[in-house]
């Protein structure tokens, strides 16, 4: 058994926005060289989320905010803005909601997402951030000889 950890940043724009992450988590599940096991994707992050689903315009750059809103608005009267006067409240909240991580399997040295299942980091904060993401994978590593070249 074999652990393996790897980071990667992202420069975010804020307030809602989705970004693909899918493929840099791929590369380093391969770099890692676990054949068979599970991998998690975090970000220390309290105003960003990791969620798993369908990338696609409709629904990320319309359906998940829209979604949000109804959920958690922005402008209600939070008890952390009153605090830090920084008008952020309803950013924590949706990071509660959607949370700060997503596992998955290893199989065959690759991630096993659905067909229509991307990693994406979500942005939530009022402003634009630079978010760390980390990749912890744990598993067997194929035989030495066996292994598979890292793409």
């Amino acid at each position: 058994m074999v652990a393996y950890r790897a980071s990667f940043s992202v420069e975010t724009k804020g307030e809602v926005q989705t970004i693909d992450i899918t493929e840099r988590v791929a590369k380093i599940v391969r770099a890692s060289r676990v054949r068979e096991g599970i991998a998690c994707v975090f970000t220390p992050a309290s105003t960003a989320a990791i969620v798993a689903n369908e990338f696609e315009p409709g629904l990320m750059e319309t359906d998940l905010p829209a979604a949000l809103e109804r959920l958690v608005p922005k402008g209600l009267p939070y008890e952390h803005e009153k605090r830090w006067g920084d008008a952020n409240g309803h950013s924590h909240l949706r990071a509660t909601l959607l949370g700060p991580s997503v596992t998955f399997p290893v199989g065959g040295g690759e991630p096993l997402l659905g067909t229509w299942q991307q990693l994406v980091l979500v942005e939530l904060d009022t402003r634009p951030r630079n978010r760390d993401v980390v990749v912890q994978i744990v598993g067997e590593r194929a035989m030495e000889g066996l292994s598979r070249s890292v793409r």
